[in-house]
């Protein structure tokens, strides 16, 4: 199909197959951004993967009984995903297998019982039913049924997110706690496996099974950078997965092509901007916190270095370069930041610390001190292997864990070295 302006792709979105499933998009995104908070947060991402494959042997049965009907398909999926987590969690707590070894066991096994079962009725049945269509989605083709059925399991979800909040939240984060609470584990979790496999089964016509796993997990990873809030991190996971789904869809038609694997793509392409730009907990924001922490400890250890000499004298530029290993234009430049500061004053090139300098780096000698002598006393060092830890340690160390270890040590006036302890 040739576009050639802006108007041909506006008209495209007004036709009704295309509203069909970006509406069918939409609930597919905010139910499984729902849903993939509590699998995530749970390590279940595995289970997920196992339920969206185990569910075809339920689609091949219900055609069996009752055709070709979305309904039937919903039904059979819905069981064949109960079976598969109860049969998980059977061999995980009564056979010695690992957790993740009995999921993979039973998910294969189900998705090749799916497999040869969808393959011999369109072999010896005569009857064609696309294992492509359920494997990667037909978004292009959701009917009406299938939008009421997607608008049913989302809406379901939503209220049953609501309305269960406290217990889906205390056994995610507590479960132990949730036991005294009288509220049980197992049960939530049977319960949350019941609302995956409807989940699923309703995203059939739209992702698929295979794709339906990064709708699943991708937005909920993606909130997960951005708050540590649950509340938050649902509602956001729920409009990543709206975006992502809509963007996707949008880029598919614009490229013309497969609309489901663009919508995962735009999703991981939400996670990695996430994971670049997160406020808290993004790369960007890291190195920036790094780079911060590292000017803080230069300074405070030219603070350190000035505290030795008298404190009228001062210590010159030359001799803080050659003691900490830096260039005399960067220490000249910290000097410039730290005089605004108000922690030193400049003469010529000799730094004179000022009194809020003093207070400072005698706080950093007495951490020094302090730790270099709860080493000897209490850890069994010898005042040789102390200096170095104790440099690193002095600039992390709080003052109330200093002032513990005074304490505990019985307010020593000296160090190993003998150099006093500033009170």
């Amino acid at each position: 199909m040739e576009f050639t302006s802006f108007q041909d792709y506006a008209d495209i979105f007004t036709q009704m197959w295309a509203i069909r499933a970006m509406i069918a998009s939409s609930l597919v995104g905010v139910m499984l951004g729902t849903l993939g908070c509590f699998i995530v947060l749970r390590n279940m991402s595995l289970i997920g993967d196992a339920l969206s494959h185990a569910v075809l042997p339920g689609i091949l049965v219900a055609f069996l009984v009752v055709g070709y009907s979305t309904i039937g398909f919903f039904i059979g999926a819905s069981l064949a995903g109960l079976i598969t987590a109860l049969a998980i969690s059977w061999i995980q707590q009564n056979v010695e297998t690992k957790n993740d070894a009995a999921v993979g066991i039973i998910f294969t096994a189900m998705f090749s019982i799916g497999v040869m079962g969808i393959s011999w009725i369109s072999r010896e049945g005569g009857v064609h039913l696309d294992l492509d269509h359920f494997l990667f989605g037909n978004v292009l083709g959701v009917t009406n049924e299938d939008i009421w059925l997607s608008f049913a399991v989302t809406f379901y979800t939503i209220i049953c997110t609501i309305l269960f909040y406290r217990y889906l939240f205390v056994t995610t984060f507590q479960p132990t706690i949730a036991q005294t609470m009288g509220i049980s584990p197992k049960v939530v979790h049977y319960f949350l496996m019941l609302l995956l496999s409807f989940a699923i089964v309703a995203s059939l016509s739209t992702v698929g099974v295979i794709l339906v796993v990064s709708m699943l997990i991708t937005p909920a990873a993606t909130a997960l950078l951005f708050s540590n809030r649950l509340k938050w991190v649902i509602v956001i996971s729920a409009g990543i997965g709206l975006l992502s789904t809509n963007l996707g869809f949008i880029l598919a038609i614009i490229f013309e092509t497969t609309p489901a694997p663009a919508m995962t793509l735009v999703a991981t392409a939400l996670y990695f901007i996430g994971v670049l730009f997160s406020p808290s907990k993004g790369l960007i924001f890291k190195m920036n916190q790094n780079r911060v922490e590292k000017k803080r400890i230069i300074r405070e250890d030219i603070l350190r270095q000035v505290i030795k000499k008298p404190v009228k004298i001062g210590m010159s530029v030359d001799e803080i370069a050659n003691n900490l290993n830096l260039s005399i234009s960067k220490v000249k430049s910290f000097a410039q930041t730290m005089s605004k500061s108000s922690l030193i004053t400049t003469n010529s090139n000799i730094l004179v610390l000022s009194k809020e300098g003093i207070k400072k780096a005698e706080k950093l000698v007495r951490a020094h001190r302090l730790w270099e002598t709860y080493q000897v006393r209490q850890m069994g060092l010898n005042s040789n292997q102390i200096h170095d830890e104790a440099d690193q340690l002095e600039h992390f160390l709080s003052e109330e864990l200093i002032d513990e270890i005074d304490k505990e040590l019985g307010y020593p006036i000296n160090d190993p070295h003998d150099s006093p302890i500033p009170r």
